[in-house]
């Protein structure tokens, strides 16, 4: 017996007859000649957690497109702006409505007409996907009565007091917020069928926890590690020197918080070396970005620069034992403790010198500079220990590595965070990895392959998991697909007041990237094709107020840094981008910056989007056409394979 017959025999488990396989036949090829579902793609989230969560209810404007569509001429602006706050934020816009409606009538008068439109807006919403999918994207508490509201018979109309009086009982027994509730999460589960993240999850903003828990709930999701996510990956897989890159990035931008609140990982180590160790002289360069809107005693703001001195020395000690291990790395310019003149208090860089903000390195010897104290490498251990026993950190991790990869193709669409590392000549760049070079693809491959290993041999012993030097490479490196420059110049932005010596030139992909034959050889390269495939890229932010274009390369490759950092904002002009890619083609969404959700759900103010068609189909995208399609028309293939073996005898049918 054959591959094939044993598959068809498998297959005849499931689909026991004619009748069941004939069904089954008949169902796929009307699912292919549905509308192509909504994709959503979001990039470059750092920690803003309500933000990233309303762009994810409205679906990038989307729920309040449909509502549009829907009720255009019907309703006034401010009718349809408060329906779409009741489905963005069910429970928060009811409670807001009710506290000033205390007449039971009125009560129930609001009620039923919010009901009314909710489903009359579900019906709209779900037209394009089958039942079947509809009623398993139902909340099960509700779902028999969803189920009779929105697939209601619209010919036979002696059933009008039938569904009024569903709607009326619904009321009288209290549940009618939950019904509210039930309609609002359905419609936001099925206005958009796929979701993409193109990284950066993690650093800048105060919650990426709670982001990934909110990422957890998604039914349909994919993620594309950013170089942020890469550090906080490294960190639990026992990477002593991307921990102490964790903690510098959570000190400087005033998120501690998350490492001690969100996640659980005492600090006390850290603050009690820097208060001791690190006098008040010296701390100015290593202020936190403080948000104004938060209250600190100036003895935490300083306590706070001290312990992001003390880790900063500490990283760069361990950074120089990195380089020192990988002369294939070329990074041997990252290296400056060994080249500082402590008594004229001066520094080599490139062959210059430059004077010293600061002077103060109580910790290193200069006989000897890369060398960890004894108090150093009790706090390491201590750090380490704390990342590696961290439950809900773990957990998101792993999560991570679950649902992520370094690229995706998806639908004929190449995603990526970062880059992919090029020459001036437009081949691309050679990166050597355990002693071999791979480049394109390839390289991406490996560097994905060393990640996962690296989290695979987790634990306190460096030197049995030699992948955790290339997690640093990937977080750093030259030839790094996420990081994309020549150098982090983390040792001049805080000791050198020359800003030339701040510069990180970036690799020659971004300037080819607006090259139209570049795009398509990248596409090329990854097996896409190059005549209706797209890159969409994350990352950059796109300097829009400086008149920077997210399109490029002729519509080949889209920029949709998400621009949710508030500390990009003053520089891009706007929060970002994000994409819709629907049946009727693709749809570039600017976004200005969000104000806070209790202001949506009591002014129903929303982000102001606007959109701009990308790529439009002529003729509109069906399921068949798509990655889903693909599958959904070999699962025929097969199944007409079955009814021929049914029909000629080679396999009986079953009698159930």
């Amino acid at each position: 017996m054959n591959y094939n017959d044993r598959y068809l025999r498998l297959l005849s488990e499931q689909f026991p007859d004619i009748a069941s396989v004939t069904t089954e036949i008949i169902n796929l090829e009307a699912i292919m000649e549905l509308p192509k579902a909504t994709e959503h793609f979001i990039s470059d989230l750092h920690g803003e957690y309500d933000s990233v969560s309303h762009v994810i209810r409205n679906g990038s404007g989307n729920i309040k497109e449909k509502i549009r569509e829907v009720f255009q001429n019907r309703l006034s602006t401010s009718e349809m702006n408060q329906l779409a706050t009741i489905v963005y934020y069910p429970e928060e816009k009811l409670t807001s409505i009710l506290k000033d409606i205390h007449d039971e009538a009125a009560r129930n008068e609001f009620y039923t007409l919010t009901i009314s439109r909710m489903i009359e807006l579900a019906q709209f919403v779900v037209s394009k996907y089958t039942r079947s999918k509809v009623r398993k994207a139902m909340p099960s508490d509700m779902s028999y009565i969803l189920d009779e509201l929105i697939f209601k018979d619209s010919v036979l109309t002696n059933k009008g007091s039938y569904y009024w009086n569903i709607i009326q009982n619904v009321i009288e027994l209290g549940a009618a917020n939950r019904l509210i509730s039930a309609l609002s999460e359905l419609m936001r589960e099925l206005v958009v069928d796929h979701l993409h993240v193109l990284g950066d999850i993690y650093d800048r903003g105060p919650a990426p926890d709670k982001i990934i828990d909110l990422l957890a709930k998604q039914k349909s999701i994919d993620i594309q590690w950013g170089n942020h996510d890469a550090i906080w990956m490294g960190a639990a897989s026992g990477s002593r020197v991307l921990i102490a890159n964790v903690l510098r990035i959570c000190a400087r931008y005033d998120n501690l918080e998350i490492i001690e609140d969100a996640y659980g990982i005492s600090l006390r180590p850290l603050v009690a070396f820097a208060e001791t160790t690190y006098p008040d002289e010296g701390i100015h360069e290593f202020l936190p970005k403080i948000d104004e809107t938060v209250d600190h005693f100036p003895e935490e703001i300083k306590q706070i620069a001290k312990m992001q001195q003390a880790i900063t020395i500490i990283q760069f000690k361990l950074e120089a034992q990195v380089i020192q291990r990988h002369p294939e790395f070329q990074t041997d310019n990252r290296l400056f403790l060994d080249k500082i003149d402590f008594e004229k208090g001066r520094v080599l860089v490139d062959g210059q010198e430059y004077p010293l903000k600061n002077t103060v390195f109580p910790t290193v010897d200069p006989s000897d500079p890369f060398k960890l104290t004894e108090d150093e490498e009790y706090v390491m251990a201590k750090l380490q220990a704390g990342f590696l026993n961290a439950e809900r950190l773990q957990k998101h991790i792993a999560y991570l590595y679950s649902k992520g990869s370094l690229y995706k193709i998806y639908n004929d669409n190449l995603l990526y965070h970062g880059c992919i590392p090029m020459n001036d000549d437009k081949t691309f760049k050679q990166v050597y990895i355990h002693g071999r070079a791979y480049s394109g693809r390839a390289l991406l491959d490996q560097f994905e392959k060393a990640m996962r290993q690296a989290y695979a041999s987790k634990g306190p012993d460096e030197s049995a998991n030699p992948d955790l030097d290339y997690m640093w490479y990937i977080w750093q490196g030259e030839g790094s697909s996420l990081f994309g420059k020549t150098k982090m110049t983390t040792f001049e932005r805080y000791y050198i007041e020359d800003a030339k010596t701040h510069e990180e030139p970036k690799n020659i992909y971004y300037q080819l990237r607006n090259d139209k034959a570049c795009a398509e050889s990248i596409l090329e390269e990854f097996g896409v094709p190059a005549d209706k495939g797209h890159i969409v890229n994350g990352h950059t932010p796109v300097k829009e107020r400086k008149g920077e274009d997210p399109i490029k390369a002729e519509g080949k490759l889209l920029v949709i840094d998400g621009g949710f950092s508030k500390a990009y904002q003053p520089t891009t002009g706007l929060a970002g981008y994000t994409l819709l890619y629907n049946s009727f083609g693709m749809l570039l969404v600017s976004h200005q910056p969000f104000s806070s959700i209790e202001d949506a759900v009591e002014n129903e103010t929303d982000i102001v989007s606007t959109r701009r068609i990308v790529d439009k189909e002529l003729d509109r995208l069906k399921v068949r056409q798509t990655d889903v399609g693909v599958k959904l028309k070999d699962q025929v293939i097969q199944l007409k394979k079955l009814l021929q073996a049914y029909r000629n005898g080679t396999i009986r049918p079953r009698v159930v």
